[in-house]
């Protein structure tokens, strides 16, 4: 009966974790949003963003919770998973939110983002640029299934390690 209450405790503790890291996520990306947004209001900015990207903001805190998640149930039986993996979910869910930013440029969100986007062709050339600026919305959907997919395969390489334990 012991055991059963510590893998309980374990639980929560790593889903309360998970929850905390996924609705900090969401809470980043909507304040990257509302402080590059100078000429909107904020509950409009954020509107606009929930509206445009609200696929790659769920996707994205999804997995940075599941991530969270199965690195801290992990952790706790001494298992936890490789700074590798934790790494390249990360990676991925800076490449999906930035790319995300574009689309929200013409709703009169992330005008910040005019800037960055007028070095785009002296840095990666101009054919470079547009296809980024073009393919935004796809792109940001690419990075969020990649990162799915790699919190996924944390959490499959977690039950093999735990199983094999």
């Amino acid at each position: 009966m012991m055991g059963s209450q510590r893998l309980g405790h374990i639980s929560k503790r790593s889903l309360s974790k998970g929850l905390l890291a996924a609705g900090a996520t969401i809470a980043l990306y909507l304040l990257i949003v509302v402080v590059t947004t100078p000429n909107l209001p904020p509950g409009a900015a954020i509107n606009a963003a929930f509206f445009t990207n609200s696929i790659v903001i769920g996707g994205t805190a999804g997995a940075i919770g599941a991530q969270t998640f199965f690195s801290s149930y992990g952790k706790s039986f001494g298992c936890g998973l490789k700074r590798s993996e934790v790494g390249a979910g990360s990676s991925t869910t800076a490449v999906g939110s930035f790319f995300s930013f574009f689309s929200l440029v013409p709703l009169g969100c992330c005008g910040s983002w005019l800037l960055l986007l007028s070095f785009l062709p002296s840095i990666l050339g101009g054919t470079l640029s547009v296809f980024l600026i073009e393919y935004s919305r796809p792109l940001s959907y690419i990075a969020v299934a990649a990162v799915l997919g790699l919190a996924a395969l944390s959490g499959v390489r977690l039950h093999r390690r735990m199983t094999s334990k």
